[in-house]
């Protein structure tokens, strides 16, 4: 199993409305795609310097093709979507791989 991990540091002057829109809109795109199984959104409870609210949203899909297969067919169409906020986040992503779980 394959994680894909996108932290995200949003400002405060959107947050309210930028969460709405991941929980509402954003995951569930994702979700659609048919390429993650599931989707797990955390708050990250370290203040960073540079101010804002940092969250870590885990999509798990089953293969390293699978992800492959998103970062061809629908990753710039997604990203695309959050224009709204552009200017106002600042993201990296990280890719997993699941070794052991219990």
């Amino acid at each position: 199993m394959y994680i894909y991990n996108v932290t995200i540091n949003i400002e405060n002057s959107v947050h309210d409305t930028w969460l709405d829109w991941m929980k509402a809109e954003h995951i569930p795109a994702m979700l659609a795609t048919r390429k993650f199984t599931k989707a797990l959104m955390t708050k990250v409870q370290i203040e960073e310097e540079m101010g804002g609210t940092t969250y870590s949203v885990q999509y798990h899909t089953d293969s390293k093709a699978t992800l492959e297969k998103y970062y061809k067919e629908d990753a710039d169409k997604l990203r695309a979507q959050g224009k709204a906020f552009e200017g106002k986040f600042v993201a990296f992503r990280t890719e997993l791989e699941v070794i052991y779980e219990q």
